[in-house]
């Protein structure tokens, strides 16, 4: 029988598995007992998320998977309660590390938008909340997105309600190396922020509060084709929360934070292989 070729997963798998080992070491300390690497971890703590799927139904899954498992060169099944150990012993920085790496395969071209939505955070019941009168607040989530492959550069997480003309500094200058222009609407119309992006050539693409003829003026001055591309921001919030959800599962907000880079990082895996697929690549 011929030989089978490789599935969409398999590939994920694969690429996921090259950022991990460009990330990460192979165990966490020489204690370590070594039975599986942090590498294995880590592409399947990312495969979770791409099946949307529990660690118990993982687990599952993988005795059926033959192929993945010698992708992953795994010798045995881990325990749902190891990857859950995993994932709380992974730390932000370990995620936003891969995220970076995530992103070396793919033509960036300096063109950003800068965008925030909300996450629900379904650990609470509606029926208790509802009882209790209690208010769950959304997380709210700023991608900064680049919109000539619609990967995720940056995420920025707060339970708060702070401001967007608040979070967006902070986002460029973690981010100025990437950036030749960043798009935003209206709520980044921020006099501080338009000079954080200049003091870091960038060229600012914010439309201004409409309050005088003069600010009628300078929108209409803006690069209407380059604005447009801010749409791009919300496709791509849009997509995570079709592909994996609009809702984040754990119950600590430190956890909250780190599940949802790993969304942007499972995103940023598979426009790599959508880029890698339109260049002539595997299939």
């Amino acid at each position: 029988m011929d030989a089978l070729p490789k599935s969409r997963l398999l590939r994920f798998v694969e690429r996921a598995m090259v950022v991990a080992r460009r990330a990460v070491a192979r165990f966490s300390s020489r204690y370590s007992r070594k039975r599986f690497t942090l590498r294995q971890h880590v592409v399947l703590l990312c495969l979770k998320v791409k099946k949307t799927t529990t660690y118990r139904d993982l687990v599952d899954e993988l005795i059926e998977m033959p192929r993945i498992r010698d992708a992953l060169d795994l010798d045995s099944i881990p325990a749902p309660s190891t990857l859950c150990k995993a994932f709380d012993r992974l730390e932000m920085a370990v995620w936003r590390v891969l995220l970076n790496i995530s992103l070396a395969d793919l033509p960036l071209n300096g063109v950003t938008s800068i965008d925030a939505s909300g996450f629900e955070r379904a650990h609470a019941s509606t029926h208790y909340t509802k009882r209790t009168n209690l208010t769950i607040r959304q997380l709210k989530t700023t991608l900064l997105v680049d919109t000539a492959t619609n990967a995720v550069l940056d995420i920025h997480v707060t339970t708060t309600r702070k401001l967007d003309t608040q979070i967006a500094p902070q986002v460029v200058k973690r981010n100025a190396a990437s950036i030749a222009i960043l798009a935003g609407d209206k709520g980044y119309d921020d006099q501080t922020l338009r000079q954080v992006t200049w003091n870091h050539d960038i060229r600012p693409l914010i439309k201004h509060r409409e309050f005088t003829s003069l600010h009628k003026a300078w929108n209409a001055r803006l690069d209407s084709d380059l604005y447009r591309r801010r749409n791009m921001n919300e496709t791509v919030n849009a997509a995570i929360k079709q592909k994996f959800g609009a809702f984040v599962r754990s119950r600590r907000w430190w956890k909250q934070f780190r599940e949802l880079v790993i969304k942007c990082l499972v995103h940023n895996l598979e426009r790599s292989l959508d880029v890698s697929h339109e260049d002539g690549g595997c299939p």
